[in-house]
């Protein structure tokens, strides 16, 4: 099952987005949520991650900022991100599904096309 994100934009520094992430079909998808991002010439990055069991996980540079959450009934994942900077602006991507907390990028066979942010200082 292909997850869809959106929610992205162009925002000012210190602004906020809420980025959504929305699944057809099985609800298993949303067991575990995790959001990516890949900036111009960067690596995809794990950005946070919900495992199966409810642990939490963030990447050092949102911590704070950022608050991953998810509606299993909905079939949805949200991302909130607060205080966002420059360095943030990249496309954003969901997966969902995984075992663990927040598997590598290469993990993954196929992604959905993204949200694009970006942060203008």
């Amino acid at each position: 099952v292909q997850l869809q994100a959106s929610g992205g934009g162009l925002v000012q520094a210190g602004g906020s987005l809420r980025l959504s992430c929305a699944a057809s079909g099985s609800t298993d998808s949303f067991n575990s949520i995790a959001w990516y991002r890949q900036s111009p010439g960067k690596q995809r990055e794990l950005v946070a991650a919900i495992s199966m069991g409810g642990r939490i996980n963030y990447i050092d540079s949102v911590k704070g900022r950022f608050t991953i959450s998810k509606d299993g009934a909905e079939k949805k994942g949200y991302l909130q991100m607060n205080n966002l900077k420059p360095e943030d602006t990249a496309v954003y991507f969901c997966q969902g599904g995984f075992p663990g907390l927040g598997p590598h990028p290469s993990t993954f066979d196929s992604w959905g096309p993204g949200t694009q942010v970006t942060v203008s200082s």
